[in-house]
């Protein structure tokens, strides 16, 4: 039942999404690499600006990023399968096998390094509150109190929550992040905390604009990075397509295109390591 409910949010997410062409995530071009390599790149598939599943394919920021990322790797669009997988499925189809790369608003932590490998971060987003609009209980972590939050299973998101506000608030985990904000519009629960970047894609979909917003105060650092299997070989080629990647300009044209838009202030980009 889980999994038909988190089916049925990605499907409604995707049609709001679908009714307004203004909020489309826009793809920002096919790589221009040639020959037969291939690649697997695990994604999400239900974030408004991020990476989302539309009649045209996939598209957002992530969606962008893994595509340079792929070209600089000898693979063309073409040529690279998207695989969908849960958030708390990321390591796991890494060191399983199930993909070669995952772009996924994957935050950079030292847990994860010890299983998988990372390059990056290509954006630092932070951890932030959706709430319903009309909402004046909740003006920050620190009123959380009683309240119900949802995040995604195996998220950073998660382990914060838990970590300073364990016995405090009731913490609602779900698949994915379109289940979440489906149920705070619904009023089952209080917020949805995740990265702002994240949030903001939400906050600005057509059915949600209006009703939910997000706060606007960040209360972590999120270093995204690209998940690669620990001792993959081609480690360095992708942090050296990252590099170009925000050189080039192509990062800052991406994101004016996918998330400026919904009024979220595009930073300046980090320094990849």
């Amino acid at each position: 039942m889980r999994r038909l409910t988190a089916v049925l949010g990605l499907l409604t997410v995707s049609l709001m999404v679908a009714g307004c062409s203004s909020a489309l995530p826009t793809n920002t071009g096919d790589n221009n690499a040639t020959g037969s390599a291939t690649l697997t790149i695990g994604i999400a598939d239900d974030l408004p600006g991020v990476s989302l599943k539309t009649a045209a394919g996939y598209a957002g920021f992530d969606i962008d990023t893994a595509n340079y990322v792929a070209g600089r790797l000898g693979v063309p669009t073409k040529n690279i399968t998207w695989q969908r997988i849960d958030q708390d499925e990321r390591v796991s189809a890494l060191t399983g096998g199930k993909v070669d790369l995952v772009v996924s608003t994957f935050s950079i932590t030292p847990e994860r390094q010890k299983e998988i490998d990372f390059a990056g971060p290509y954006f630092v987003a932070h951890q932030d509150l959706l709430i319903r609009r009309n909402d004046d209980t909740i003006t920050g972590p620190e009123t959380l109190d009683g309240k119900k939050v949802c995040a995604a299973a195996g998220t950073t998101s998660i382990d914060y929550l838990t970590a300073h506000y364990r016995g405090k608030i009731t913490v609602v985990k779900v698949p994915s992040w379109s289940e979440c904000v489906r149920d705070l519009a619904a009023g089952t629960v209080d917020a949805v905390s995740t990265d702002d970047l994240i949030l903001a894609g939400f906050a600005a979909v057509p059915e949600y604009k209006g009703v939910l917003r997000v706060i606007g105060k960040g209360f972590t650092d999120e270093q995204y990075g690209i998940g690669l299997k620990k001792g993959d070989n081609r480690v360095d080629a992708v942090r050296s397509a990252l590099k170009e990647y925000i050189s080039s300009g192509a990062w800052k044209k991406s994101l004016d295109a996918n998330i400026a838009p919904s009024g979220y202030a595009i930073p300046a980009p980090p320094t990849v390591k």
